[in-house]
C-alpha cells in the first residue's frame, strides 16, 4: 500500500476536531515550553533553547495548520 493511500485510510476515520487550529496551537506551545524547560534543568543554553522551542513551534504549528486547512478544503470540494 502506497504511502498516500496509507495516509487517507488514517485520516478518513478520524473526525476533525472542533477547534483544529487553537488546540494544534495549545499543544505545540506546550511542547515548547517542555522544550525550554529541559533546556534549563539539564543546565544547558537557556537562550538557545528558547529560540530553539519558538522555531520548533512555528514550524510544528504552521505546518499542522496547513495540513488541517488542506483536509478541510478537500472534505468541502467532496460535499
Amino acid at each position: 500500500m502506497s504511502r498516500r493511500l496509507r495516509r487517507r485510510s488514517l485520516d478518513a476515520g478520524l473526525p476533525v476536531p472542533k477547534r483544529p487550529y487553537r488546540d494544534s496551537a495549545i499543544l505545540y506551545g506546550v511542547l515548547a515550553g517542555l522544550i525550554v524547560v529541559v533546556a534549563y534543568a539539564t543546565g544547558g543554553n537557556l537562550l538557545r533553547g528558547v529560540a530553539f522551542a519558538a522555531g520548533f513551534f512555528l514550524l510544528a504549528t504552521g505546518w499542522n495548520w496547513w495540513k488541517f486547512r488542506s483536509r478541510l478544503e478537500e472534505e468541502r470540494r467532496r460535499r
